[in-house]
């Protein structure tokens, strides 16, 4: 999504440790207008491939699924970091290894939002070594779930988890694919 290159190039911030600071339009101030872009973009990709859940996990991911939901139609669920007093003991759960964070968490969806009959899209605003959504997919292979793909904001490609995901056959289809990144440049590979 050439829209979204430019908007990283104009607003995001390489840091120090292969992070890239999108902030000011995705994951802490939230651009809406343009977000619904990208939720519309995700929607065009996967309209024919009879989703009728989105799954993301807490807390970046809610609001790219959200806009993508408005367009299909569908309901979101989101994995939350960790059993609360307020979610069942009736769980779905995969163990999750943090690369922004450094730090092992539970990801958790009650059984009562995904089961056997749901063909799920997955939805996520960065991928980087792609740990959060091997576990998310871990979870859907649990509910017995089909996966109909993962749909990305912004992968970084450098990093190799989008290539693993794709090379044992799970459709991943990201709106943005960093190819490399410096604090001086940032180079996006090229879509088909």
């Amino acid at each position: 999504m050439k829209a979204l290159e430019e908007k990283i190039l104009q607003e995001g911030k390489v840091l120090p440790g292969d992070i890239l600071k999108v902030d000011c339009f995705l994951n802490h101030r939230i651009d809406v207008s343009f977000l619904m872009e990208m939720g519309k973009e995700i929607a065009n990709l996967y309209q024919s491939e009879a989703v009728n859940k989105i799954l993301t996990i807490e807390s970046s991911g809610i609001p790219i699924a959200f806009a993508a939901a408005q367009f299909m139609n569908v309901p979101v669920v989101f994995a939350k970091k960790n059993k609360s007093g307020n979610i069942s003991d009736d769980v779905y759960s995969s163990r999750i290894t943090s690369f922004t964070r450094k730090n092992v968490y539970d990801a958790v969806v009650s059984k009562d939002f995904l089961g056997c009959s749901d063909r799920v899209l997955i939805i996520d605003d960065f991928l980087a070594k792609g740990n959060a959504l091997n576990g998310l997919i871990d979870i859907i292979h649990q509910s017995g779930a089909a996966l109909c793909g993962c749909a990305i904001a912004i992968e970084k490609g450098f990093q190799g988890g989008g290539d693993a995901l794709r090379e044992n056959g799970i459709r991943v289809d990201s709106l943005a694919i960093i190819e490399s990144m410096t604090e001086d440049s940032l180079i996006f590979r090229k879509l088909a």
